[in-house]
């Protein structure tokens, strides 16, 4: 079983960098489009025109009534609208691309997106107070101001900014048409589940999802501020860092041994610290002398040359002269009874003949 699968996929080379969206002319043009079908719905149900009336047409039918087998799917299907767990599973896939590309852009495009959401769809909400079909008060009103918070429908336009942010993220031409694809489909029956379900007028749910559609096509002139909030989160990243690698020493109280700088021999700090507190001032010693070195101690009656022989800086190998001899003294041939030793006198051999 493989344990390094994780740091090899980070190891792995960063993908080709995705091309960011901009607003080109064609975008311009359907978000202007868009936007002037907001407002013609917003003006429609003011006026309580036609739109009000196929709104008490499509309640009064109460489609969850004539339908009831599908009931009991599309209590979980219009999850796929809510905001927290389509937020979470979202964030779990853009956070994996995210670690994988090693940017950030993926995570601060959601949070964007979803922050324009709250206060886009928020502000019209609690602005128009639209009463749900459920708590409707007089049938053929617009029920405005009222104390409500349903116009837009906040599950169709979160439905469509949520999974709308991944074909707005993808990679390839043919992953945006498939994940655009999706993203209409799932935008599409979460809106009409919440109007089967009786929580929302059906103007709510076209409202949601022009609101959702706005937020999507004007994400690109967010991006300059989008990419400076990323370069600051990690320049943030690297002062904290080179911070955490500057340790500082700890503080040392009055009358505590003194830390001993690095590269000088802690016997030599030992003794500088006893000549300092005898009242006598020595110089400190350089680093990389040698171990014959001589130093001179000033003292408080005059000054004079005292000898001190500072140990080696590293307590390893000595060096050649310094070794003991492995060998002990005297001369390793075995002794002969024939040979001379040096320096001696020759034994006297004996006359042959007679």
């Amino acid at each position: 079983m493989r344990t390094d699968i994780f740091a090899r996929l980070d190891r792995e080379p960063e993908p080709p960098k995705i091309e960011t969206p901009r607003m080109s002319r064609h975008r311009i043009a359907l978000f202007g489009g868009t936007l002037a079908f907001y407002l013609a719905i917003v003006i429609a149900v003011l006026m309580s025109s036609w739109l009000v009336t196929l709104d008490w047409k499509v309640m009064l039918f109460r489609p969850y009534q004539q339908w009831p087998q599908i009931h009991a799917f599309l209590d979980y299907y219009v999850v796929l609208g809510q905001r927290g767990p389509t937020a979470v599973m979202v964030a779990c896939w853009l956070g994996w691309r995210s670690w994988r590309q090693h940017t950030l852009r993926p995570l601060l495009t959601l949070g964007a997106s979803l922050l324009l959401l709250n206060v886009t769809v928020g502000a019209v909400k609690y602005g128009l107070g639209r009463l749900g079909p459920h708590y409707a008060t007089q049938i053929g009103s617009a029920e405005l101001f009222a104390g409500g918070d349903i116009f837009p429908s906040g599950h169709t336009a979160n439905a469509v900014v949520t999974w709308g942010i991944l074909a707005y993220l993808a990679a390839t031409p043919r992953a945006r048409r498939y994940l655009s694809a999706m993203s209409a489909v799932v935008s599409l029956g979460v809106g009409l589940t919440t109007v089967y379900l009786g929580t929302h007028w059906l103007s709510d749910v076209v409202l949601g999802w022009a609101a959702g559609l706005l937020i999507l096509l004007g994400l690109p002139w967010c991006e300059p501020m989008i990419t400076r909030a990323e370069n600051w989160i990690f320049a943030a990243r690297e002062r904290l860092s080179a911070r955490s690698r500057l340790v500082p020493a700890p503080p040392v109280a009055a009358g505590d041994p003194q830390p001993v700088p690095a590269g000088q021999p802690a016997a030599a700090a030992v003794e500088a610290e006893a000549e300092a507190a005898q009242g006598q001032v020595r110089p400190p010693v350089a680093t990389g002398s040698h171990p014959a070195a001589v130093a001179v101690v000033t003292t408080a009656t005059g000054s004079r040359p005292r000898a001190h022989t500072t140990p080696p800086a590293h307590q390893g190998h000595p060096a050649r002269s310094e070794r003991t001899p492995v060998t002990p003294a005297g001369s390793r041939r075995p002794p002969h009874a024939d040979r001379t030793p040096r320096g001696g006198t020759a034994p006297a051999r004996p006359v042959a003949g007679g």
